[in-house]
């Protein structure tokens, strides 16, 4: 069933509680056989739709050996997967990785002084998600890199180039704890894909 998966972007939804909405809105994907596509760069969504674009402008500034939206599988719970932003590749090993996401300007000044507890209680999300991609992918660590936004005109956007002062990398490690918490709650969801695919 292709909608049997956890992305990591599932990874705040995976680790809420068993009775939130959240939770339960995974659980029902997740068996709906209905996978979920995005196209983020035509969406009226001026956040999304600036992202996607922002995304692309910065891929432009990393190395050649830096592939985008490269994909991960975890090595013995394969409903856990995830798409990373940019993975630095060496004869097809992950070295290393970026995870990009936008902000507006005052919030990119908090991040620029920002510790590893800052970004914990104020990017949660952000942080589960690339512990998500850590495990997937076997590293160690990995860049949550912030992008400074100062416009959603499209036209501007497309052609802005990014410079080493709008953008900050944040070195995560991986959290053991949370990434425990991960693997305890994904295992029911291996048992459905595996009972499902093993019918």
């Amino acid at each position: 069933m292709k909608s049997m998966y956890i992305g990591s972007s599932d990874t705040s939804s995976l680790l809420a509680k068993k009775t939130s909405k959240s939770y339960g809105n995974l659980l029902r994907r997740f068996v709906s056989d209905n996978k979920p596509y995005y196209n983020a760069k035509a969406s009226p969504i001026d956040a999304l739709r600036t992202g996607a674009i922002l995304e692309e402008r910065y891929g432009l500034i990393l190395p050649e050996n830096y592939y985008t939206q490269y994909k991960c599988v975890h090595s013995e719970l394969d409903v856990l997967t995830s798409s990373i932003d940019f993975a630095k590749l060496y004869r097809g090993n992950i070295l290393d990785f970026d995870e990009l996401k936008t902000c507006q300007f005052d919030d990119y000044l908090n991040i620029q002084d920002a510790d590893i507890e800052y970004i914990k209680k104020n990017y949660r999300n952000n942080y589960l998600q690339i512990q998500l991609q850590l495990l997937c992918s076997g590293l160690d660590r990995a860049n949550l890199v912030f992008l400074v936004v100062y416009t959603y005109d499209d036209e501007i956007n497309e052609v802005r180039n990014i410079k080493e002062n709008e953008f900050v990398k944040i070195r995560i490690s991986r959290d053991e704890e949370v990434l425990n918490r991960i693997i305890d709650r994904a295992k029911i969801f291996q048992q459905i894909k595996s009972d499902y695919e093993n019918r």
